[in-house]
């Protein structure tokens, strides 16, 4: 009876993550004048990292320490190569937005 109670605590907790993940990645591309300003926080190789970056970075983190063990995995590289292309040492266009698409698709997939 309690994992059946886990399970779904689990479950509406990844739900709340994809949430939370897509408004804020959204919310990156977005320039809403009266909402949260693009705060650069510090360059890496000359690329800026803002808040949202960091913000994404720790939900997605949380997000893989709930999933279960073949998504955790497959979850992680994807996470290693989204730091990588980020910060610039992968330098492919708009391969940080394919990975941040791959894992909110994986997070909808493990739900299933």
């Amino acid at each position: 009876m309690t994992s059946h109670f886990s399970y779904a605590i689990i479950r509406m907790m990844i739900i709340g993550i994809i949430v939370v993940l897509l408004i804020l990645w959204f919310l990156g591309y977005l320039h809403i004048p009266a909402g949260l300003p693009h705060l650069v926080l510090f360059n890496i190789n000359g690329h800026p990292v803002t808040l949202f970056d960091l913000l994404i970075l720790l939900l997605v983190a949380w997000a893989i320490g709930i999933l279960p063990s073949p998504f955790r995995q497959i979850a992680g590289v994807l996470l290693l190569l989204w730091i990588l292309a980020v910060i610039g040492i992968i330098a492919v266009s708009g391969l940080a937005t394919i990975l941040v698409i791959a894992i909110i698709v994986g997070l909808i997939i493990s739900l299933f």
